[in-house]
């Protein structure tokens, strides 16, 4: 016998409306080109370096914790 594993693909349905209403004008979430079953940010246009938006909603992170 076989065993399927059900393949949970990450929706804009699961993104929380504060994350959505914090995009930058010119960003949006589709489909990752890395991994299918999660969204990634695409930039509609090129974003300056240095470019900042925000704000920040969540808890920052040290690079030794993520």
């Amino acid at each position: 016998t076989t065993t399927e594993s059900a393949v949970v693909v990450e929706t804009l349905d699961d993104v929380p409306e504060h994350v959505l209403r914090g995009l930058p004008e010119d960003v949006r979430l589709f489909p990752s080109a890395v991994d299918k079953t999660r969204l990634g940010v695409w930039a509609t246009k090129s974003i300056l370096k240095g470019k900042k938006f925000g704000p920040f909603v969540g808890d920052k992170k040290k690079r030794s914790q993520v």
